[in-house]
């Protein structure tokens, strides 16, 4: 059985193929859904920190250094860069595998994203405890 790790041994937040319908005009996978995988990928290792209801409150500057096309593997790598009292910030890095053979790996982009846990009327709570 294959291992799922990445070839620097992490695993991946949220591993997805990327499909037609995700497509923009010029065949590449919009932007915008790779910022919302970011979003999300963010949000899971969140959860994993601290089991709370977690809001995006800053994704910042996201640059794309490569483009995405159907059929790419792509793997959204997350770790923690620092816990505050009712906020985490995320480091995601997001990488393609191409290639009939999916050996062909490049970095798309990554994002530093700032989730803050909330209580159920969306009002920041202390992460631990």
């Amino acid at each position: 059985m294959k291992d799922k790790r990445g070839p620097d041994n992490r695993v991946p937040a949220i591993k997805m193929a990327m499909l037609p319908r995700d497509t923009n005009a010029l065949g590449s996978i919009f932007g915008g859904h790779i910022l919302s995988l970011i979003d999300m990928a963010a949000g899971q290792h969140a959860r994993s920190v601290s089991p709370k209801i977690f809001v995006t409150k800053v994704m910042r500057e996201v640059e794309f250094i490569a483009p995405v096309f159907v059929g790419d593997i792509v793997s959204f790598y997350a770790e923690t860069v620092s816990v505050g009292r009712t906020s985490i910030t995320i480091k995601v890095d997001v990488e393609a595998v191409r290639g009939t053979d999916l050996l062909k790996s490049c970095k798309v982009t990554s994002a530093e994203v700032v989730m803050v846990a909330v209580d159920e009327n969306y009002n920041p709570i202390p992460i631990q405890g």
